[in-house]
């Protein structure tokens, strides 16, 4: 097999690689006599087939799996031998189109290899680590913002008109053509207004009612209502307003504790400090990410693959016109063209990309079938009821895989630098942080 190089030009490669025909013969006679003691035919035992007949049967069929393999096995020996990493698929082609039987196979091979990433020194970037400590006021105010979750209700001033967002207590009976039916009927309901909980329209009309009074609600059921008896049909309640109650935060005390887990309310402040700390941890840590790629950005620069680039920028710049097209749904737009905005950003996180897998490969670091499986399970957690397909879906689909898997690797190469890293603390205010996160976002 020949392999004669016909472009190097930067990170472009062209190759032009010759299978002779005898080694497509000697692959093709290979396979009969491998598939040989398993052929049965008319007229023969099983496995006495002769050669000849063999080849006049299967051997034209084998040729295509014998050029494929012969190609295959020239591109990997070449890979093996050249140290060069495609950035993308290799386009492959053959040029002798009219190609017969006995002549040898002529393949153009071009691609564009992936750079050498220069060594980078990571004991030597300083970086700084933002610290937060929940305090006293930080425990209160989240216990606050809990307690408005767990909202109670209390009467209202007597004589009062209810608003959006009050409950009321009511006695209704349903009626669709002046009959009673199965389900319209309660008494002591208590409805929050503005909860959508009632078919739509029923809320509304109690609105600016008062305790004590007779409300006609007329509405009619969607279409598609789950009975059908009662879809699409007009519907009368007759109700009768009980209470009219407002929205009040829930006491904070220990019985407030115990709705959300906790044995007391002193349980529940641990609990909520130990979160609230942990949720600083993570703004810092992200804070602190960003830092880093930004240092390592400085320290290296090298050529990059125009493939990747504009994979990258095209992908960068569709991402962001359907970030500001938000009612566009589907991909059923006009042509996106990357503008030098996009290219710039496609450039940063090529490069950095390219750097820390280098990094992460010298490093050894390996995404483990215990992490991916409970990456599978946080995404699938977005079908409920789903889960299933879900799993099989990932199962079967490579690029869903390495979608998957992409954010972990990255994540551990990144808590690996910041390992060899030189780190130094620096406690500051939770509105210090929340500024710093701010201007992340911005950027």
């Amino acid at each position: 097999m020949q392999v004669t190089e016909t472009l190097n030009e930067g990170l472009k490669r062209g190759y032009k690689i010759v299978v002779p025909a005898a080694d497509l013969d000697a692959k093709v006679n290979e396979k009969l006599v491998e598939a040989q003691p398993e052929v049965e035919m008319k007229g023969f035992r099983k496995g006495k087939v002769p050669m000849a007949l063999l080849k006049k049967q299967f051997g034209q069929r084998l040729m295509g799996e014998a050029m494929q393999e012969a190609v295959d096995g020239a591109m990997n020996a070449h890979f093996e031998e050249s140290g060069d990493r495609p950035a993308m698929q290799p386009d492959v082609k053959m040029t002798n189109d009219d190609w017969k039987e006995g002549d040898d196979v002529e393949i153009e091979m071009s691609y564009e290899a992936l750079p050498d990433v220069p060594e980078v020194d990571l004991k030597g970037i300083k970086l700084e680590k933002l610290v937060v400590k929940a305090g006293e006021g930080e425990v209160e105010e989240a216990l606050a913002n809990l307690a408005e979750t767990a909202q109670d209700f209390k009467d209202r001033k007597k004589g009062t008109k209810s608003k959006d967002g009050d409950q009321v207590v009511i006695d209704f009976l349903g009626k669709v053509d002046g009959e009673a039916f199965d389900g319209g009927a309660a008494e002591d309901y208590p409805l929050v207004l503005g909860s959508n909980s009632f078919i739509p329209g029923f809320e509304e009309q109690l609105v600016g009612a008062k305790a004590g009074e007779e409300v006609e609600v007329k509405v009619a059921f969607p279409a598609e209502y789950g009975a059908e008896n009662l879809a699409g049909k007009d519907a009368v309640f007759e109700c009768t307003v009980k209470e009219v109650k407002e929205p009040v935060a829930a006491e904070i005390n220990d019985e407030l504790a115990t709705k959300f887990g906790a044995e007391d309310l002193n349980a529940l402040k641990s609990q909520i400090g130990e979160r609230l700390e942990a949720e600083f941890a993570g703004a810092a840590r992200a804070i602190m990410k960003r830092n880093l790629l930004d240092e390592l950005d400085k320290l290296v620069d090298f050529d990059l693959p125009p493939s990747l680039l504009d994979a990258e920028a095209g992908q960068i710049a569709h991402q962001l016109w359907h970030e500001e097209n938000p009612d566009v749904q589907g991909h059923d737009h006009p042509e996106i063209e990357a503008t030098d905005e996009h290219k710039a950003l496609a450039s940063r996180r090529v490069r950095l990309g390219l750097l820390l897998a280098e990094l992460g490969q010298k490093a050894e670091i390996e995404v483990t079938d215990a992490e991916m499986t409970q990456a599978v399970m946080n995404q699938a957690r977005q079908y409920p009821g789903q889960e299933r397909q879900f799993f099989e879906f990932v199962q079967q689909n490579p690029q869903m895989r390495q979608q998957l898997q992409a954010p972990i690797f990255e994540d551990k190469v990144i808590d690996y630098v910041f390992e060899l890293a030189e780190v130094s603390d620096k406690e500051v205010s939770k509105d210090d942080l929340q500024k710093a996160v701010e201007a992340l976002e911005d950027e």
